[in-house]
């Protein structure tokens, strides 16, 4: 007979899943960054870096405890259901940018996501040799950092080349 899960485990697994979201089927990584996509606009772009970068730093504290308790609820490393670190990514992915239209809010949906799936170095290098919710949170979080650097550069391309463009 299993123990029954106490109610940090209960919240762990919660908070690491995003309550249903990351036991959505197929790509839940894709569906953890589109909740995060869909809440940005109202409970995180609208306040200013400092703000944001402690709504960051509190739900990277939260999200590390989370999936690290939940890891172990779960009985599995890294499992594909734990979804707040592609919140944390994708919210990085945004910061640098006080104003974002909405090619930009997918642009940059886009370029975590890939980053995110691919794992480039030092993302797969990060993933392999840091163990637990740290590992499982910091290779979001660089993948977040690289995404915001495409971004940006997508936008000083737009904004140079394209945007003036008639037609």
């Amino acid at each position: 007979m299993t123990p029954t899960p106490s109610f940090q485990d209960r919240l762990a697994v919660t908070i690491a899943t995003l309550g249903p979201v990351g036991h959505l089927p197929r790509m839940p990584g894709t569906w953890g960054s589109a909740a995060a996509v869909i809440a940005a606009p109202f409970v995180y772009l609208p306040y200013s870096p400092l703000t944001r970068a402690l709504i960051l730093a509190a739900l990277l504290i939260l999200g590390t405890w989370a999936a690290h308790r939940a890891e172990k609820v779960l009985d599995a490393k890294d499992p594909g259901c734990i979804v707040v670190d592609e919140w944390v990514g994708q919210w990085i992915t945004y910061y640098p940018f006080s104003i974002m239209t909405t090619w930009q809010v997918l642009a940059g949906f886009v370029f975590f996501r890939i980053l995110d799936m691919a794992k480039p170095w030092p993302i797969r290098s990060c993933d392999r040799r840091v163990p637990c919710g740290p590992g499982i949170m910091l290779d979001d979080v660089l993948a977040g950092i690289m995404a915001a650097a495409a971004l940006a550069g997508a936008r000083w391309v737009y904004m140079h080349y394209l945007a003036h463009i008639p037609g």
